[in-house]
């Protein structure tokens, strides 16, 4: 009897855990037209300043790209990371990176981490802490790197930044790009939506 009452709390329990699993892999993509969640969400940045999506939007909109330090695919990415955002600053686009992998803030993603990460790369957008990855799971983000594209208002681009997270040698279709230069034509993208490729998100469990 005490062993049929051990199993059934055991099994309570994994159960409870694989629920606890399933939602946070499962959990939905900000539909394209939603408009910024979280947008007074403060977050530290390598400044050491606290930014809000609020204050870093423009009139023109705003880019936000779930990455971090280390993932395969961001390396693979980071040309074009650092190309992208910069664009986007230099044509009134807001910008912001999004370090979400909060499973691993004492080890490659700390906030020490990311200073270092920021300065090599040379990059001149905020790079923000997303602790425990509040901001990733408004958004659905799933993989790193994962690109959200706004206008003033509302969702415009979600995805991938290309066709060819691999190789940019070979890109064939410039997804973000394109979105970005509809945006500045005050148009939407005829490609609003793609598939993320990458790393996933490592979540606190």
């Amino acid at each position: 009897m005490k062993n049929k009452i051990l199993f059934f709390y055991i099994a309570i329990i994994i159960s409870a855990i694989s629920i606890s699993f399933i939602n946070k892999a499962e959990l939905d993509e900000l539909p394209i037209n939603s408009s910024l969640p979280k947008s007074d969400y403060l977050m530290k940045g390598v400044s050491g300043k606290q930014v809000s999506l609020k204050e870093l939007i423009t009139n023109k909109g705003l880019l936000v790209i779930f990455s971090c330090n280390t993932c395969p695919y961001v390396i693979k990415s980071e040309g074009r990371i650092k190309s992208i955002t910069d664009f986007c600053l230099s044509n009134g686009i807001g910008c912001a990176i999004i370090n979400s992998n909060e499973a691993q803030r004492n080890e490659e993603d700390s906030f020490e981490e990311m200073i270092k990460y920021y300065t090599n790369q040379k990059l001149k957008c905020a790079y923000l802490i997303d602790e425990k990855s509040q901001l990733a799971d408004a958004f659905g983000a799933a993989k790193t790197p994962h690109c959200f594209l706004f206008n003033s208002k509302t969702l415009i681009y979600k995805g991938a930044i290309d066709d060819n997270i691999k190789d940019p040698s070979a890109v064939k279709a410039f997804y973000l790009k394109d979105a970005l230069t509809s945006l500045l034509k005050n148009e939407r993208p005829q490609m609003q939506e793609t598939k993320s490729i990458g790393c996933s998100i490592k979540r606190l469990e």
